[in-house]
């Protein structure tokens, strides 16, 4: 029986010249899903990459893609990968480029479909060094799709798009897991990671610190939160005196309150006659989330 999970790391840490790396790392990633594997530079995501992709061997640990080795001419062809360095082929077309690629796999998608999933169509014809950054990141894309991949690895992919480009490439990955396909993706762009991601996965110092999905991550490490503007005679200790306020920012006089229940605190402060002028509750986003999870400890979310 075929099993469900695509990508499967266990107790996996890399050592580099006496330096953890990676740290004991576990993780489990469903067939068929997106999942964003997020964190700050230097927290390991590259190397992980690079292990699940049988590019580089863990210290300790085993690493299993689609049931087998990752190193193996097997399960090679079937696994594709958008890296953050691309480089183009001298002297080549871009349709050339992409056809030689092809030629790699047994059963590559047509050169047409390719191009189409890229936008690289009117592209085709001219030399892929000509290309600007974010066409090569575009060219990368379908060379990561030329085998039909059943695991496609995006390490950064948009980097160099503009807008509409980057519109473009997020759609054509939402429509390839709708078809079933298993996508494991960094970015520096979180919106992107909560638009399009189903699970999140925050590494920092080599391990994980948080693993949910966008909204439980949010809810969790962010919450919702009050802010407004205070009178001059309201200090932070006296608002740190009110129960249910789980952390406090200042910007001048105004000053936002994290709390898991706002009604319950919004009640509490009034009961406490704190003056506030202009007064917004909100939900936090994954980019407050995500930088509130690299300054506290947040492990369990799972």
């Amino acid at each position: 029986m075929m099993s469900s999970l695509a990508i499967q790391m266990q107790g996996v840490t890399k050592i580099f010249k006496g330096k953890k790396a990676v740290d004991n790392l576990d993780l489990k990633i469903e067939r068929g899903s997106v999942t964003a594997l997020l964190g700050p530079n230097g927290a390991g995501k590259t190397t992980i990459i690079s292990m699940m992709l049988g590019l580089m061997n863990p210290t300790s640990g085993n690493i299993r893609l689609l049931g087998g080795d990752p190193r193996t001419r097997a399960i090679r062809g079937r696994i594709g990968a958008m890296l953050q360095d691309t480089s183009v082929i001298d002297n080549l077309k871009v349709g050339e480029t992409i056809n030689l690629f092809r030629s790699y796999y047994t059963q590559p998608l047509a050169l047409e479909q390719l191009l189409l999933l890229s936008g690289l169509k009117e592209e085709q014809g001219i030399m892929a060094s000509a290309l600007s950054g974010g066409q090569q990141r575009r060219l990368g894309f379908a060379l990561a799709m030329a085998g039909n991949p059943e695991i496609l690895f995006l390490d950064e992919p948009t980097v160099g798009m503009d807008v509409r480009s980057r519109i473009l490439f997020w759609d054509t990955v939402e429509g390839m897991a709708s078809r079933g396909k298993t996508v494991l993706l960094t970015t520096h762009h979180l919106e992107e990671a909560d638009q399009v991601a189903g699970r999140i996965v925050v590494v920092q110092q080599g391990q994980c610190i948080a693993d949910g999905t966008p909204s439980s991550i949010k809810a969790l490490a962010s919450g919702r939160t009050i802010s407004f503007t205070v009178g001059e005679e309201v200090t932070e200790e006296q608002l740190q005196g009110v129960p249910g306020i789980s952390g406090i920012e200042w910007k001048g006089r105004r000053a936002r309150l994290y709390s898991s229940d706002t009604d319950l605190l919004m009640r509490t402060l009034i009961e406490y006659s704190i003056p506030m002028q202009d007064i917004e509750i909100q939900s936090g986003g994954l980019n407050e989330a995500f930088q509130r999870l690299l300054q506290q400890d947040y492990k369990g979310i799972m």
